[in-house]
């Protein structure tokens, strides 16, 4: 198998080879290759090994068909496998065990050649509850930060996406990612490991989704104008965030932790969040749905099994996070930055 370093620098020739469809990227290149080399390169993980021969020995083999769509990401069947001296139940049994090796896997779900990986997240149904919502991806440059292992660029190519690139740090994503796209190269998808504020200003995207990171920014109105600054003038932002009931002027900013979460600072009311994207000066903000993260959308796998969304909540009320502040309820909101 190519190793996972070359997957990634294949993200530079595949966008210097189509400028047109993706808004000259391509000038950009500079400037991420030195971030990638800052903060990636540079930094070595201390499991890179042993991911690295874990990757390598992953079958390799073509997939016969693929879909991308409603039913999750799914690549390949059993009998594509055909592993030299093992049955087909052995050779997908094989598999799972390799595919095990990069757990936990968060974001789904995803067949490969017979192994069903159940997710943490039922990532699907935010899938769902958005893409009525949106403007069709088809044609569109797209942008998704904090994208985790990429689930929803493979649903984004579904849809036509011109190109949709992914961005988040995590080393274990970066793997789970390329497990997938190995298979099927030819989808304009890529993941680069680092964070938004390593980015340049783009200032080209046609969308630019930020689901389930503004909450972990100490300075939310800042991450909202770096996300417009990488939207092109009369672009889309798609934004899903934490937040709790209340007016324009409730936000929740939490003593320690929420959910157990160390790392959560401002959860709004959706009139306060409204706000803050007009300050940030984005235009036509409107919250298209709120929803109760529930404990079948999040929950503990095989694939995940340290504790998740049911072990965060009070136990004698689900309604209420274990230090008493109202349980997790997500808002999906559009808003455009000005043409």
């Amino acid at each position: 198998m190519t190793d996972i370093d070359t997957l990634t620098e294949r993200f530079f020739s595949a966008t210097a080879l189509h400028t047109t469809q993706v808004g000259n990227l391509a000038k950009h290149h500079q400037a991420l290759a030195a971030a990638l080399q800052r903060e990636y390169a540079d930094r070595k993980h201390g499991r890179q090994a042993e991911w690295d021969d874990a990757f390598a020995k992953l079958p390799a083999v073509e997939p016969s068909t693929y879909s991308l769509g409603p039913d999750g990401v799914r690549i390949g069947i059993a009998a594509d496998l055909s592993l030299p001296g093992l049955s087909e139940d052995d050779s997908v049994a094989r598999l799972q065990a390799q595919l095990q090796q990069f757990s936990p896997w968060r974001k789904g779900p995803w067949q490969l050649f017979g192994v069903d990986i159940d997710t943490e997240w039922h990532s699907d149904w935010k899938w769902q509850r958005l893409r009525p919502h949106i403007t069709p991806v088809k044609g569109r440059t797209v942008l998704d930060i904090g994208c985790g292992n990429g689930y929803h660029l493979f649903r984004m190519a579904d849809e036509g996406a011109a190109l949709a690139l992914g961005i988040d740090p995590t080393r274990l994503f970066l793997y789970q990612f390329h497990i997938a796209k190995q298979y099927v190269p030819a989808l304009p998808i890529h993941l680069l490991p680092l964070r938004s504020e390593h980015l340049p200003a783009f200032n080209l995207f046609d969308t630019v989704f930020s689901l389930g990171v503004l909450y972990h920014r100490r300075s939310p109105i800042d991450h909202l104008t770096e996300l417009g600054g990488f939207l092109r003038p009369g672009g889309e932002l798609v934004l899903e965030t934490l937040v709790v009931p209340g007016d324009e002027h409730t936000v929740l900013v939490p003593a320690d932790r929420y959910a157990k979460m160390s790392n959560v600072w401002f959860l709004p009311a959706v009139p306060m969040l409204e706000t803050w994207l007009k300050r940030a000066g984005f235009v036509n903000i409107r919250t298209v749905d709120v929803d109760q993260t529930s404990i079948l959308e999040q929950r503990r796998t095989d694939w995940m099994t340290f504790h998740s969304l049911e072990d965060f909540l009070d136990p004698a009320d689900p309604n209420k996070t274990f230090e008493g502040y109202p349980a997790p309820r997500r808002s999906i909101t559009i808003a455009e930055k000005p043409g």
